[in-house]
Order: C-alpha cells, then sequence, then structure tokens
C-alpha cells in the first residue's frame, strides 16, 4: 500500500474528526467575554446576570436554612412543651392509657394476701332475698364474720338512712283504718328490737369500718374521724381539694363503728376507667381516711395514721407543697401530691370472693373459716342488677368493691405504681431533647438516616420507659414526648423540604441554562456540594470562537443573525453538556465554558476535549446541511476556533445582590483565552495547552510546538487535538505520530532535508485535512533550507 493509499485510509477513520481543518481564524481579544449580552437560543432567553433574590455566599444558604430550621424547630417544641404543661385530657388520657397497656403486659402479680371479698352475688340474693336487707341480717353477717375470726369488716356501703323493714317503722308507715288497731299493731311491734340498734350493736362487738361519701351538692353533714393523724411536713389541709358536702351513716353506726372512710373515687379518672384511689379526704378542716386505709388501721388494730408531705426532714417542695407518703401500722403507702395511691391491677379471680350464703350457713365454716380468719373482710356486691360495676386498666368490669380490696393488697404486698410529681417536668424536657436530638440528626445526615437513628432513640426512649414501669413500677409517659419529637421532625422537614424546593428552583433558575440535565439533577438532590459565593478549585476552561463573525454579521439581517446564532450556539451548547460542562457565557459569537464545577468532574481535561471534537462534528453536520443557508448566499462553510486550558481559577458568583452570574475568574481564564487564539497561529480547529494533553493523553493530538502569550515569560506549548481515543489507537495515527515526532526533532535541529523528508511522510498520512496545520511547519523549514527542494518535496 503506498503512502497516499494509507493516508487515504487513515482520513476515512477519522474524517469526522478532522472535517474542518485548516480553516482561517481571527483571534479573540483576552478579556472580551466580561462584556456580554443576553442572545436567544431557540425559545428561551439566556441571561448570564439573571436575577436573583440574594447573591448566596459560600455556606450562607446552609447557614440560613439552619436557622429557619432551628427557629421552626424551636417554635414546634415549645408548642409541644406549653401542650404538655397545660395538659388538656385527650393528651392525659393517651397517657394514661399507655400506663393501661403496660399494666396488661405486665399486671400486678397475684399472692394469697389475707384480703377478701364477702360477696353480695346473685345466688345470695337469691337464697336470702332481694337487696337492700333487713339490717338484722347484716349484723347476723357481722357476727358471723367476727365469730371467724374477721381481722376486719368493711362495709363498701353507706348506712344514712333507717331500715324501712324495722318493726318500729313497719308501725308508723302503714296506716290500719282503725285508730285504736294501729295503736295495739304498733304497741306490739315496739316490743322487737330496732334494726338499727340490732345492727348497730353488732358493730360495736366487731372491727368494723363503714363508709361515707361525698355529697355533689354543699351541705353541713361530716362524718366522725376514728383514726387519728400525725402531720410531718405539709398538711393535707393546704394540699387536698376540700369537699364541700358528705353522706354518711346514721349516727348509731358510725358511733359503733371502729373506722370511718370514704369510698370515692378519684376526680381527675374519667368514668371508664379507674385509676387512682385517694387515701385522704379534707374539708379544710379535718382529715379524713378512705375506706381502705381505715380497713388497714382497723385490721392492725392502730390508732394513727402518720401522713408525710414537702417540707420534711430531707424532703422539698417542687414549687409548691404536696403529699409524698403516709404510714398505717407496718405498712408504708406512697402517694400523689393529691394524696391517691396509684392502683396497680391483678386481674378478677373468683378465689379473692366468698359468697354471703355460704358465710350464712355454719355447715360451710370449715371450708372458708381459712378465707376469712385473720383477713380484711371487704362487704360488697357482684350481682349486676346492683348496678356497682368499675372498669379497670387490665380492661376487666369488676365490682366497685374488687378496687377497695385490690388497692388493700397493694399495699399488704408494698407493690406500688409510683409516678413521681418531677415526671412531668421531666416528660417535657424529654421532649424537647428528643425533638432537639431529631432536629441535629437532619441538619447532619440525611433524612434517611436522621429517620432510622431518630426512630432508634424514640424506640430507646420508650423501651426506658417500658423498662422503669417493669422493674421499679415508676410511670413515665413515652407517647407524648415521642410525638412532640415528631412533632419537630415533621416541622423540620417541612421547613427543609420548603427549604430545599427553593434551593432546586433556584439551582435550575441559576444552573438550568449552563449545566447539563444530568449534572444539574445531581446538584437538585445534593445541594449541599454546592459551595457558592467563590471558590479556588481546578477548572478546565474552554474558549470557542466563531470565524469571521464580522463579515457574517454583514451579510445578514439583525433577524438572519439572531437566527443564525441560535442555531448554532444550541448546537454547540448540546455538545458541551453532553461532557458534563458548564456554561459560563455566551459573547455574541464566543462560548466560555469550563469542567469540574459546580459539581466535581474527575476526567474533566477529557471531557472537555471529547466536547470538542463532538461540536467539531456537529458544526460538520449543520454545514453539510447548509443549516444556514450560506451555500446559497455564497458565504461558505461556518468555521470555528475551539482553545482549551485547565488551570486553577476562582468560581462562584459574581455580580450584584440584584444580578449575578456563575462564572470563573483568575488568569487560567485569561490564558485559555489566548489559547485559544493559538488555532489561528496554528492554522487547525482546535488547540489545548501541554496541561491539557498530559491530562488527557489517550486522545489522539499532536504538538503544534510553542506560543508566546501575553503576560507570560516563557512559550505555551500547545497541541493540535485531532480525534477521540479510537483514533489515538489506530496503526495510521500512531504512524503519524512517530513521524511529527521526528518532524518537530529535525526542525529543532535545523536539520533541512530530513525534516523535508518527515513533513513529506507527515503530508501523505495526515492527508489534506491537515494541510493547513503542516503548511506552518514547511514554513518554519523554509527560514533554513531551500525553497526549490521544498517544492520538489511537494
Amino acid at each position: 500500500m503506498t503512502a497516499k493509499g494509507r493516508g487515504g485510509a487513515f482520513h476515512e477513520g477519522w474524517a469526522s474528526n478532522t472535517a474542518i481543518f485548516g480553516q482561517k481564524t481571527s483571534p479573540l481579544r483576552p478579556g472580551s467575554c466580561n462584556n456580554f449580552k443576553i442572545v436567544q437560543i431557540g425559545a428561551r432567553e439566556i441571561d448570564a446576570g439573571m436575577k436573583t433574590p440574594k447573591v448566596f455566599q459560600a455556606g450562607a444558604g446552609r447557614r440560613t436554612k439552619s436557622g429557619k430550621v432551628a427557629i421552626a424547630a424551636a417554635i414546634a417544641l415549645s408548642a409541644a412543651a406549653f401542650l404538655r404543661a397545660t395538659d388538656p385530657g385527650p393528651i392525659a388520657q393517651l397517657r394514661e392509657r399507655t400506663f393501661d397497656a403496660y399494666q396488661r403486659l405486665k399486671p400486678r402479680p397475684y399472692g394469697d394476701y389475707p384480703v377478701r371479698i364477702a360477696d353480695i352475688d346473685e345466688a345470695s340474693l337469691a337464697a336470702l332475698g332481694q337487696w337492700p336487707w333487713p339490717r338484722t341480717r347484716l349484723a347476723f353477717l357481722v357476727k358471723r364474720l367476727e365469730e371467724l375470726g374477721a381481722a376486719a369488716i368493711v362495709f363498701d356501703v353507706i348506712f344514712a338512712e333507717p331500715d324501712r323493714t324495722s318493726p318500729q317503722h313497719l308501725a308508723t308507715d302503714h296506716d290500719y283504718g282503725d285508730q285504736a288497731e294501729s295503736q295495739r299493731i304498733a304497741t306490739f311491734m315496739a316490743q322487737f328490737p330496732d334494726h338499727d340498734q340490732v345492727f348497730a350493736a353488732a358493730i360495736e362487738q366487731a372491727p368494723v369500718v363503714i363508709g361515707f361519701a361525698l355529697a355533689a351538692r354543699p351541705n353541713d353533714r361530716r362524718p366522725v374521724v376514728k383514726a387519728g393523724f400525725a402531720f410531718v411536713g405539709a398538711k393535707p389541709q393546704d394540699v387536698l381539694s376540700r369537699f364541700e358536702g358528705a353522706a354518711a351513716s346514721l349516727d348509731l353506726f358510725e358511733k359503733a363503728a371502729s373506722g370511718i372512710g370514704g369510698v370515692n373515687l378519684s376526680a381527675s379518672d374519667t368514668p371508664d376507667v379507674v385509676r387512682r384511689l385517694p387515701m385522704l379526704f379534707t374539708d379544710g378542716n379535718k382529715v379524713y381516711p378512705s375506706l381502705a386505709a381505715e380497713a388497714l388501721r382497723v385490721a392492725q388494730q392502730q390508732k394513727t395514721i402518720t401522713v408525710r408531705g414537702t417540707g420534711a426532714s430531707g424532703e422539698f417542695a417542687l414549687g409548691r407543697s404536696a403529699l409524698l407518703d403516709l404510714r398505717i401500722g407496718s405498712f408504708h403507702v406512697p402517694l400523689t401530691s393529691q394524696g391517691e395511691v396509684w392502683l396497680y391491677y391483678d386481674h378478677d379471680r373468683p378465689e379473692r370472693y366468698v359468697s354471703v350464703q355460704d358465710i350464712f350457713q355454719p355447715a360451710m365454716d370449715d371450708k372458708i373459716r381459712p378465707q376469712i380468719e385473720g383477713h380484711i373482710l371487704f362487704v360488697g356486691t357482684s350481682a349486676a342488677g346492683l348496678l356497682d360495676v368499675r372498669s379497670t386498666s387490665l380492661g376487666q368490669l369488676v365490682p366497685g368493691v374488687s378496687i377497695e380490696a385490690q388497692v388493700a393488697e397493694q399495699i399488704l404486698g408494698q407493690t406500688f405504681l409510683f409516678r413521681p410529681d418531677w415526671a412531668n417536668g421531666a416528660e417535657i424536657l424529654g421532649t424537647i431533647m428528643l425533638g432537639t436530638m431529631l432536629t441535629c440528626l437532619l441538619l447532619l445526615l440525611r433524612a434517611e438516616y436522621a429517620a432510622l437513628i431518630g426512630a432508634l432513640i424514640i424506640a430507646a426512649w420508650n423501651g426506658a420507659s417500658w423498662l422503669a414501669f417493669a422493674n421499679f413500677g415508676l410511670l413515665f409517659d413515652p407517647i407524648y414526648p415521642s410525638l412532640g419529637a415528631l412533632l419537630a421532625y415533621l416541622t423540620v422537614i417541612g421547613v427543609l423540604y420548603v427549604a430545599s424546593d427553593r434551593d432546586r428552583k433556584f439551582v435550575r433558575q441559576a444552573f438550568g441554562q449552563y449545566l447539563a440535565p444530568e449534572l444539574l439533577a445531581k446538584l437538585e438532590q445534593t445541594p449541599q456540594m454546592l459551595r457558592l459565593g467563590g471558590e479556588n478549585r481546578p477548572i478546565t476552561l474552554m474558549f470557542v470562537d466563531v470565524r469571521d463573525f464580522a463579515a457574517i454579521s454583514e451579510s445578514l439581517t439583525a433577524n438572519e443573525l439572531v437566527e443564525f446564532i441560535n442555531r448554532l450556539l444550541s448546537r454547540l451548547t448540546s455538545a458541551i453538556q453532553a461532557e458534563l460542562g458548564t456554561i459560563d457565557k455566551y459573547i455574541q459569537n464566543c462560548i466560555m465554558a469550563f469542567w469540574n464545577a459546580p459539581l466535581d468532574i474527575a476526567d474533566h481535561q477529557a471531557r472537555a476535549c471529547r466536547a470538542a471534537l463532538k461540536m467539531r462534528t456537529a458544526l460538520a453536520d449543520l454545514n453539510a446541511e447548509d443549516a444556514f443557508g450560506f451555500r446559497r448566499r455564497g458565504l461558505g462553510e461556518v468555521r470555528i476556533g475551539i482553545g482549551i486550558n485547565t488551570g486553577v481559577a476562582c468560581v462562584g458568583n459574581m455580580g450584584s445582590q440584584q444580578r449575578f452570574n456563575y462564572s470563573a475568574t483568575g488568569d487560567v481564564v485569561d490564558t485559555t483565552a489566548r489559547v485559544q487564539t493559538g488555532c489561528k497561529q496554528f492554522r487547525v480547529d482546535i488547540v489545548i495547552s501541554d496541561d491539557v494533553a498530559g491530562a488527557a493523553s489517550s486522545l489522539a493530538m499532536l504538538e503544534g510546538g510553542g506560543m508566546n502569550l501575553k503576560g507570560k515569560s516563557r512559550p505555551v506549548k500547545l497541541f493540535a487535538l485531532v480525534g477521540d481515543e479510537q483514533a489515538a489507537m489506530s496503526a495510521e495515527f500512531k504512524e503519524l505520530r512517530r513521524h511529527h515526532m521526528q518532524l518537530l526533532a529535525t526542525i529543532e535541529a535545523r536539520q533541512s532535508a530530513e525534516a523535508a523528508d518527515a513533513l513529506v511522510q507527515c503530508r501523505l498520512l495526515a492527508g489534506p485535512l491537515l494541510s493547513s496545520f503542516y503548511d506552518r511547519f514547511e514554513e518554519r523549514i523554509h527560514e533554513f533550507s531551500e525553497p526549490i527542494r521544498l517544492i520538489a518535496a511537494k
């Protein structure tokens, strides 16, 4: 194969990369890119000085966003803390239902405590008659329980009215028609004992406790206080809510009873579930015990109940007086600040009940004595018709008397639930801490990681609450702090979403005209990668110039010129963005672009070179199609010159607060503009600097020699970019590069004959596409050789 043939084959292999070699160039004036103006590309306006609310400095956007997040989180947490401090009903219910759930998971373990319920059940009503029973029958019940050894007999009943079945009441309450007959019947009835007196006598002979209730309306009735009280620290009269009226048993019963206690449930509880039971009551003057407290006192044959409050030795008040605990004989009872005990339920069990029907039958003594002797017997009813039914935290419906019995069991077993007075403050603080932690996580980590770690933190908080309950009986609310933190989290997410959406809009507005779509999408997803405001970073710059633009402008009307620029720059821009380049600005017939900003591009030098090759191909296609109509006008083909250089530049937003441009500045920018003028000197369409050639050595390029640049003390070595990696690997190009290096060496040594031979080989291998490039080398050889020899060589 001849050298000419080899050159033709080589031309066919990389013609797309060398289609416009040898075009004339005009120098691009250094610094001319600073005088840019709006041009039209397609149907959109390109304004390099786009308007925006403010100029973002490095880190300023993040600081502003962090400040907004902190403010939003603070507002959300303050609202959550305020709501928790006011503790409206729904929040309190949510907390207490959580405690109910804990009890269902771990109810109080059952123990065979000396507490039983003398149950007026359905069987007892069937055997002994409907309720209310005559007081003589209750007197018999008291005697039987006393005979069986009950430590205390506690009536969950108020005997506020006389027994209507007493003979005296029967004689006076009925009209027998004849006055004499009525008198005779009354005299006859008077011979029988009064039922109330019989019952009072039985009460007096046994350790009996009867109840009283707080009245809904004020009255002057007050129960008798049987228990003595010793107060240490804050007094109940100064802490408890005062009642204004009471419903108490008849005086003869109160005088005979060993103890009198209140049967009211907590005013803090809703009607659906009983969770607390008051242990003390006050009318502002005296203190009254609860039925359960009196049962324990009487069973232990104690005289006094000791009540301890804040202000006692070693205790202090958290802003207000509160009750702490009480002691009944040998048993300590922790209290809430309002003198209540938290109910820790065991399941309702049949072994807790003794039917009154069995108690009335002496034949059952051997069976029931172990359940009564030495026990506290609460007398109440489980009969459905008597409507004394309550709901427990375990979700069970139980007789009201069962709650009194379970409180007594708790005290005897010393198994309590505690909710310290400072628990509310701790939960508010926990809400703030959890919310703050989640906010910090969102600012430091990606949302999914923050959510995962936040979920683990909330789970740990809930786990700690459960462990505190399961191991120590402590009641700390895990739900509201978690919800409060979640509220803060969602608030922060919302603020970040809005801020991110604004960031995305800003990024799209600021960079949509400059970046490739895939880079723009990445920048929108990770705006933290964008460091605006000016930073020094290595970049690769490209300057593109349209040759003979002045002549073109003179040949076209204003509208035709705009249409020409739009079509040409659109295709060239697509080539740049296809290689992830950033458009800096359009300068009439020029483009300034760079790589590796605002996002990192690993191979930015090679990408800039490949973009230039794509622009060469795009322009060749446009000329072949006569897309500009220049062929019809006799204007010739459109030519461009491209210069590529790499170095460190300052990149960022430049301009005023009202108008700015994301641009690069520095010596490397001016140098690149002058490198682009090398296209004219070396008579090629793409020239690259020595630094770019070293970083993109896999591409096909040929050294053009040194060029003196203004402001540089030494010449800058430039290369002609010939083709891509595939062209560089071809045998033809490798042979061309070998002869080209020989040509450079012989010219440097001023060996005219050898240089002329090398030039001939280069022309044969390169073909006509690099003829103008090698014309320059011929001129250099002319300087030290005979023209006739060179002409002959041609």
